[in-house]
């Protein structure tokens, strides 16, 4: 009962934080470096108890960070030109430093250091840094606006869905999903997981009238969320599987790492980043 309790009460103060952050640019962009930075710093940890493997986890961090505020520079100005772009330099300065520089620190496995510090910027950093297209948008006046509802969207079909997902898979959950990563989740979980889902996004749909997409279109952003916020959460379990470990850390009571709490948001930002700019093609 008392971890029941903690877990609630840190779920709340989660989800309320989220929410807030996205009423203002400020908070959004202050709230999600801190979640990035965090996040790498608690991967490259995990990593480095592997034997031979040695990442940078200052650099990594400092890394990771910067590019998140590159991106919201990149992202919140369409009048910076082509010379904004220069927001980037640093950033590839410092992965060229964290290649060049196992040449003359004689690790065990250079290669292993190579391939982890990489997927600390691949896996955790660009999928958040790329909230920052989803949340800054060109109006038809030419400007750039803050828009709360496309990343805010994306967490709630994700919350929707593990709410969903667990109601379900409890009551009728018979046929295992993924036996060998997750034992938990069930095909009947997942699918009434989706459903619910579609019924969020029929609701925002209903009650924005039509607003920046369409019933179908929004319905197919909480599928595409949906999918792939479940791959994210498997990739994590494979992770952790791999590792030996049940949490990625201990930093939200009753909840684990963060990792465990953002690892949907991993694959379903992209994806959901992805699918937006597909339906401005067509």
């Amino acid at each position: 009962m008392k971890n029941f309790i903690i877990r609630t009460i840190t779920g709340v103060i989660f989800v309320a934080a989220v929410v807030a952050s996205f009423l203002r640019p400020e908070a959004m962009v202050l709230l999600f470096s801190v979640v990035t930075g965090l996040t790498v710093w608690e991967f490259t940890g995990l990593v480095n108890e592997r034997p031979g493997v040695t990442v940078n986890r200052f650099i990594s961090t400092v890394a990771a960070v910067y590019f998140f505020f590159a991106m919201t520079y990149f992202c919140s100005d369409l009048y910076g030109g082509a010379a904004k772009s220069v927001v980037f330099i640093p950033y590839l300065v410092t992965i060229i430093y964290l290649l060049v520089a196992e040449l003359y620190l004689k690790q065990e496995d250079p290669i292993e250091d190579w391939a982890y510090t990489m997927l600390s910027q691949m896996y955790i950093a660009l999928p958040f840094s790329l909230l920052n297209v989803l949340a800054f948008t060109a109006t038809p006046e030419g400007t750039v606006s803050f828009n709360t509802l496309l990343p805010l969207s994306v967490f709630v079909f994700l919350w929707v869905n593990d709410s969903g997902a667990y109601c379900i898979g409890s009551l009728l959950g018979r046929h295992k999903l993924f036996p060998r990563i997750s034992p938990g989740k069930s095909w009947e979980g997942s699918i009434g997981g989706a459903l619910f889902v579609i019924a969020a996004a029929w609701a925002v749909s209903y009650f924005l009238d039509g607003v920046m997409l369409t019933t179908i279109e929004w319905i197919g952003l909480g599928l595409v969320v949906v999918v792939f916020g479940t791959w994210g959460d498997l990739v994590e379990s494979l992770f952790k599987r791999t590792l030996g470990i049940k949490d990625s850390g201990s930093i939200l009571p009753g909840h684990g790492g963060m990792l465990d709490r953002f690892d949907s948001s991993l694959l379903a930002i992209p994806a959901a980043v992805v699918y937006l700019y597909s339906l401005s093609l067509f």
